[in-house]
């Protein structure tokens, strides 16, 4: 028979609210009893249940990162480990889990629904109204990453309209025209046949402003717009199709990974980068300094975006009003961006 919290009590001559103490605030009892009652438990085999444990503590222990896509698609995009880095550090320090939450068949609602965590952090995931509004019903806290600030959440961000700006003016003043920008998919489902994701819209708007600054457009056919996954094999045949089809003279990716994907796919049509194709990222991963030639991009600070959100929902737990942060975001330019070719 497997061994209750009673008969352990009953062995080392406590009350079960000592032997509970002693699984999950050690604090509240003295060390001589916790060893005792630690060693007794051992001897018997006793494991706490944990849903009997949450439903006494009325706390999972557990915090919920809602991603946009499987976690196998998620993880494929280094920017998104930085994050969960970030929110791992801080759970680390707190003794809390972290639970990864991929859309549960098909739905970000359903994962919401059925998720035994103490709050959620949603990573690239806009606040649709039926997410928050189920969360508000779970009385569990709530904050974004990447999401919008302007909705009333906290969030944790940069600000994206003025770093793709940033970085279309710089690959603008080299002189290209012909730029091919590969942008975010949005995959996302969150309720029946809704799809969203403001990142890309705002960092699009970025790159219009300064497109329309140097007498170009979005619009024009010139500078095509491919919107692409978050992943270096389709960043690669997207960029493929468009260095066969269009030839155009500079890339500028809505992330690294993304731009990897076009170094692969010059070097798969026989071009170099930068002296036959300008290529620029955003994020700036671990690898974007080692590949060959460096790449020219924006830094986002991930690790910090997801510590921030964590002591965000911490924060929450215990009471208090975090408030939105927007980081700072930087251009750093590396030996990606030339000239436009004039052969």
């Amino acid at each position: 028979m497997r061994p209750t919290i009673k008969h352990i009590a009953d062995l080392a001559g406590v009350s079960k609210t000592t032997v509970s103490f002693a699984f999950n605030d050690p604090s509240k009892i003295s060390r001589l009893t916790y060893e005792r009652i630690m060693a007794i438990a051992d001897a018997e085999g006793y494991v706490p249940d944990p849903v009997a444990r949450s439903m006494t503590t009325k706390r999972a222990g557990a915090i919920g990162v809602l991603l946009p896509q499987a976690i196998q698609e998620s993880l494929r995009n280094p920017y998104v480990a930085e994050v969960l880095r970030g929110i791992g550090a801080v759970c680390h320090q707190e003794d809390l889990f972290l639970t990864v939450l991929p859309p549960l068949k098909g739905f970000l609602t359903n994962a919401v629904r059925n998720a035994a965590v103490d709050g959620f952090i949603a990573l690239g995931v806009e606040a649709a109204p039926e997410i928050a509004a189920l969360i508000r019903q779970r009385l569990v806290p709530f904050v974004t990453v990447d999401g919008d600030a302007g909705l009333g959440i906290v969030n944790f961000g940069i600000d994206d309209e003025a770093a793709a700006e940033r970085v279309m003016d710089y690959v603008l003043s080299f002189g290209h025209e012909r730029i091919a920008v590969l942008s975010l998919n949005s995959e996302l489902s969150l309720v029946a046949e809704e799809h969203s994701s403001r990142t890309g819209s705002r960092r699009l708007a970025g790159f219009s402003r300064s497109l329309e600054l140097h007498g170009l457009s979005l619009r024009s056919p010139r500078v095509p717009v491919c919107p692409v996954d978050s992943t270096l094999e389709a960043a690669r045949e997207a960029a493929s199709r468009l260095l066969r089809e269009l030839r155009p003279t500079a890339f500028v990716c809505m992330s690294d990974i993304a731009a990897i994907g076009v170094y692969a796919a010059c070097a798969q049509e026989g071009l170099s980068v930068p002296e036959d194709v300008s290529v620029t990222g955003m994020d700036d991963i671990p690898f974007s300094f080692m590949l060959d030639p460096p790449l020219s991009t924006i830094r986002q600070p991930g690790v910090q975006k997801g510590s921030f959100a964590a002591a965000a929902i911490i924060e929450l737990m215990r009471g208090g009003k975090p408030a939105s942060v927007v980081l700072p975001a930087e251009l750093v330019v590396r030996r990606s961006v030339a000239p436009p070719s004039r052969a």
